[in-house]
C-alpha cells in the first residue's frame, strides 16, 4: 500500500503536470479570446458545462477507464499502438493508414512538446500583472530565463528534482481546489451545470463558428490527456487512475466550477486573467512562485515524453541512431538526447518571442492534441478488434462516439490552422518526411548490401579451416543486420576486409541486434548463438551472436558481449578494449539513384545521416572506425 501510494503521488508531477496547468488560460481564452464578442455572461452555465462533459467524457471515461488497458507490455504511447498493431499480424488498408497516422502523431507531439513549455511558463508568469502592471515589460524576459534554465539541467538528468515533482504538483492540486471551493461556495448556482441541458441549449442557442472557435478554446483543458497514455510504462494503470480520482479530477472541476462562479458573481476580472483574481491578495504572489513551478513540470514531463517518443522510434528503426545518454543508472527511462533538447529549447523560444502571451499562443495550441486524439481513437477501433478480439459491431459502438466528439474538436481547431496552428502541423509532416526518407534510404541500402554478395559463410568456414589467408591474433565483431547461417553469404563487410587486409581474424564475431516491436524482452531470450567454429581448430571462435533488445530498454551490447565471454559462452578476448568493431557507414548519393523525389530522398537521407549516431557507438561496443561502403 505504501508503494502504490508513492506511485501514485509520483504519477502526479510527470502525467498530470500538463492537465493540471489548464486551468491557468483555458477558461480565460474561452471568455477573452477568440470567441469574446460572440458569448456573454448567459453563456457562463453553458460553457461551465461543456468543460465538465468534456473532462469526463474524454479524459475520464475514454482515455482512464478504456485506453489505459491498451498497453504493449505494459507501456503506452503512439509507439506502444503501433507495436500492438504490428503484433496483430492484420495487414490491411486500415492498419497500413494507422501506420502513416502513428508516425504523424509522433510529430504532432513534438509540436505539443515545443508549445506547452512555451505557453505554461508564460501563463504562470502573466500573474504578475495581476499583482503590479509595472511588470509587464519583463514578462518574456523572465519566461525565456526560465525556459533557458529548464533546457539546460536537461543533461544532468530529472532523477534529483524529481523527488519533489509529486509533492509540489500535490500541493498545486489541493491549492486551485480549495481556491475553486471557495469561489463555488460563495456562488453555488454555479453548480447548475453538472446538468448537460445547459450545454446542449448553448449548441442550439449559437451558429457553427461561435460553437468552433468556443470548442477550439475548451480543447486547452484536456490537452495532458494523451501523456497519461504515454507515461503508462512509468507507473503502470493503476496509480495513474488513483491520483485520477482522489485528486486530480475532483480539484480540476472545483477550480473550473470556481472560475465559472466568478464570473458568474460580476466580480471585476484583473487583466483579463479569471484565474489570479480568484485567488486572495495575500496569496497572489506565492500562487504565482507555486504555478511557475508547476508549469515547470508540466514542461519537465512534455520535455521527457518527447525524449522517450524519439527514443522508441529509433529503436524501432524508424529514425537514424541518436546521441541517447541514460542520466540514471538504475532508470532506464530517464534518457537525454541533445539534438532533441535544443530542437525544443529553439522552438520555446521563437514561439515566446514572436506570441508574447499566453492568450496569443492559446491560437496554436490544441490542434496537435486533438489530431492524437482522433488518431488514438482509430487506433482504438483496430486495438479493440484485433487485439481484444472485439465483436466489430460493439468496437464501433463504443469507439464512433468518442471519435465523433474528437473530430468535432480537430474541425473545430482547424479554425487555428492559419493563426499558428500550421506550426504543429508541419513538424508533424516534417517528422513524417524524415521517417520515410530514412526508411527509403535503409531500404535502398539493403539492396547495395545483397549486391556484395560473393561467399557464403560456409565457404568462409573452409578458408578459415584450410588456412587460406594469414591469421591476425585479434577479435573482430562485424555487425550484420540479420543472423547469419552456413547457407548464408558473407556480410559484404567480410568481403572489403578480407580485400582490404587479405587476412582473417582469429575470433570472428557476426553480431546482430535485433530490436523487438515490444517494451522489453526476457533476459532468457536476450541472445542465441549460432557456433560456426567446431570445424577442427581449437580455441576459436567463429559464431553468428543475436542480441535482442525492447524498444524501450538501453541497448548495451558491450555487457551482453562481455558477459559470454565472461562465461566462455563465445571465445573472445575478455578484455573488452581489445575487440575491433566493423560497421558500415550508411550513404546514399544523389548520383546513385534516378529521378528527382528519389534523389531529394537521397538528400534528405544524407543530411539526416549527419546527425546520427554509428551503430557502434549506439549500442555502446566503443570508439572503432567503421569501414565505408
Amino acid at each position: 500500500m505504501k508503494a502504490l501510494f508513492g506511485m501514485s503521488l509520483a504519477a502526479l508531477g510527470v502525467v498530470y503536470g500538463d492537465i493540471g496547468t489548464s486551468p491557468l488560460y483555458a477558461v480565460n481564452e474561452i471568455f477573452f479570446g477568440r470567441a469574446q464578442h460572440e458569448i456573454g455572461r448567459s453563456d457562463i452555465l453553458g460553457i461551465t458545462s461543456i468543460i465538465f462533459w468534456v473532462i469526463t467524457l474524454i479524459v475520464t471515461i475514454k482515455y482512464i477507464s478504456i485506453v489505459l488497458n491498451a498497453d504493449s507490455d505494459g507501456e503506452g504511447g503512439v509507439f506502444s499502438l503501433y507495436s500492438l498493431i504490428q503484433k496483430s499480424k492484420v495487414n490491411n488498408r486500415f492498419t497500413q493508414l494507422l501506420i502513416t497516422l502513428f508516425i504523424i502523431a509522433s510529430g504532432l507531439l513534438l509540436g505539443d512538446g515545443i508549445i506547452t513549455p512555451a505557453i505554461s511558463v508564460v501563463s504562470a508568469v502573466e500573474g504578475l500583472k495581476v499583482a503590479t502592471s509595472a511588470l509587464d515589460a519583463y514578462i518574456v524576459p523572465i519566461t525565456i530565463v526560465i525556459l533557458t534554465g529548464l533546457f539546460f539541467i536537461q543533461s544532468s538528468g530529472t532523477h534529483k528534482i524529481g523527488k519533489v515533482f509529486g509533492p509540489i504538483i500535490g500541493i498545486w492540486f489541493f491549492s486551485i481546489g480549495i481556491i475553486g471551493f471557495n469561489s463555488v461556495f460563495n456562488n453555488p448556482s454555479i453548480l447548475q451545470a453538472f446538468n448537460p441541458l445547459y450545454a446542449i441549449r448553448f449548441f442550439f442557442e449559437h451558429n457553427i463558428k461561435t460553437i468552433f472557435t468556443v470548442l477550439g478554446s475548451v480543447m486547452l483543458v484536456i490537452t495532458g490527456g494523451e501523456a497519461m497514455y504515454a507515461d503508462m510504462g512509468h507507473f503502470g494503470k493503476k496509480p495513474i487512475r488513483i491520483s485520477w480520482f482522489s485528486l486530480v479530477y475532483p480539484t480540476l472541476l472545483l477550480n473550473y466550477f470556481g472560475q465559472g462562479a466568478y464570473m458568474l458573481s460580476g466580480k471585476e476580472v484583473l487583466s483579463n486573467n479569471i484565474f489570479y483574481s480568484m485567488v486572495p491578495k495575500f496569496f497572489l504572489l506565492p500562487m504565482v512562485i507555486l504555478a511557475t513551478f508547476a508549469t515547470i513540470i508540466a514542461s519537465q514531463a512534455l520535455i521527457s515524453g518527447a525524449f522517450s517518443l524519439i527514443a522508441q522510434a529509433v529503436s524501432l528503426g524508424l529514425l537514424p541512431y541518436l546521441k541517447i545518454i541514460h542520466t540514471h543508472e538504475k532508470h532506464h527511462g530517464q534518457i537525454y538526447i541533445p539534438a532533441i533538447n535544443w530542437f525544443l529549447y529553439i522552438g520555446c523560444v521563437i514561439l515566446v518571442l514572436i506570441f508574447q502571451s499566453s492568450s496569443k499562443l492559446a491560437s496554436i495550441y490544441g490542434l496537435a492534441v486533438s489530431g492524437d486524439m482522433v488518431i488514438t481513437s482509430l487506433a482504438m477501433i483496430a486495438v479493440s478488434s484485433y487485439i481484444w478480439k472485439w465483436n466489430i459491431n460493439k468496437s464501433f459502438i463504443v469507439f464512433i462516439p468518442f471519435l465523433l466528439i474528437d473530430s468535432f474538436f480537430l474541425a473545430a481547431n482547424s479554425l487555428k490552422l492559419f493563426e499558428g496552428g500550421y506550426i504543429p502541423l508541419g513538424i508533424s509532416l516534417l517528422v513524417l518526411v524524415v521517417i520515410q526518407s530514412w526508411q527509403w534510404g535503409r531500404s535502398f541500402i539493403t539492396r547495395e548490401y545483397e549486391s556484395h554478395k560473393k561467399n557464403k559463410v560456409s565457404e568462409l568456414v573452409e578458408m578459415k579451416r584450410n588456412k587460406v589467408y594469414p591469421e591476425i591474433p585479434k577479435s573482430y565483431i562485424f555487425m550484420t543486420p540479420r543472423k547469419k547461417t552456413l547457407e548464408d553469404y558473407m556480410p559484404a563487410l567480410m568481403n572489403i576486409f578480407i580485400e582490404r587486409y587479405g587476412a582473417l581474424p582469429k575470433h570472428i564475431i557476426f553480431l546482430t541486434v535485433q530490436i523487438e516491436k515490444k517494451p522489453y524482452v526476457e533476459k532468457t531470450n536476450r541472445y542465441s548463438i549460432t557456433n560456426f567454429g567446431d570445424v577442427g581448430w581449437e580455441k576459436d571462435t567463429f559464431a553468428s551472436v543475436a542480441v535482442r533488445f525492447g524498444f524501450m530498454e538501453d541497448p548495451n551490447v558491450e555487457a551482453v558481449l562481455q558477459n559470454l565471454a565472461n562465461n566462455n559462452e563465445i571465445l573472445i578476448d575478455t578484455d573488452k578494449h581489445k575487440w575491433l568493431i566493423e560497421v558500415m557507414h550508411e550513404r546514399v548519393y544523389a548520383n546513385d539513384v534516378h529521378g528527382f523525389f528519389n534523389r531529394l530522398r537521397a538528400g534528405i537521407f544524407m543530411f539526416i545521416s549527419q546527425f546520427a549516431d554509428t551503430a557502434d557507438h549506439y549500442f555502446k561496443l566503443g570508439d572503432n572506425e567503421p569501414l565505408a561502403i
